[in-house]
């Protein structure tokens, strides 16, 4: 076999990490029925025979449990259901971005207001922002103080309520600092 496929027969393995029926090693199990209700410590033995004559699967949800944790019902429904469960946990999930914005050391009030009005709207979505104070030549040997002043003005004008998440950094570019929603 190739080393591929070697691979992706690993990938499927630990994206199946619920072992079913004969695949389970465990001796004995606490095995649950299909409407979660406990049916007690039984043998590997006794939980396959009482999942086949009920014609379903037996699976193991629990591995690291103290007796193992398997549950009485068709594997092919536990799936479903348990995509099901992934798919609302990724939709309730936000998504937020790092934004960024850019400075100059001369940029003009006007243009400081629009990158804040800009700013103020993605912290309101949930964004992070990334505000840069871009330094090009000799600016880059100015006092810091003097940066953090500049980079400053942009912040005061931002209307949204927010926290510094980090704080200012000197980087080859310049200064930067990054906001985020309180």
């Amino acid at each position: 076999m190739s080393q591929r496929c070697q691979n992706l027969a690993r990938f499927y393995l630990h994206k199946l990490r619920e072992r079913i029926n004969n695949q389970i090693r465990a001796t004995e199990l606490r095995v649950l029925d299909s409407e979660n209700k406990n049916l007690g410590v039984l043998s590997i033995k006794a939980a396959l025979e009482l999942a086949q004559s009920k014609g379903l699967d037996l699976i193991e949800i629990g591995p690291n449990a103290n007796p193992p944790l398997a549950k009485v019902m068709d594997f092919g429904k536990y799936q479903y259901e348990a995509n099901k469960k992934l798919k609302k946990a990724k939709a309730g999930a936000n998504k937020t971005e790092t934004k960024g914005i850019q400075v100059k050391i001369g940029t003009g009030d006007h243009d400081l207001e629009l990158k804040a009005k800009t700013a103020s709207k993605w912290i309101k979505e949930g964004h992070r922002v990334k505000v840069e104070l871009f330094l090009a030549g000799r600016a880059k040997y100015m006092d810091e103080k003097f940066l953090r002043e500049r980079l400053d003005r942009v912040l005061h004008l931002i209307t949204e309520e927010y926290k510094v998440s980090d704080s200012y950094k000197k980087g080859p570019k310049g200064l930067t600092t990054t906001i985020e929603k309180k």
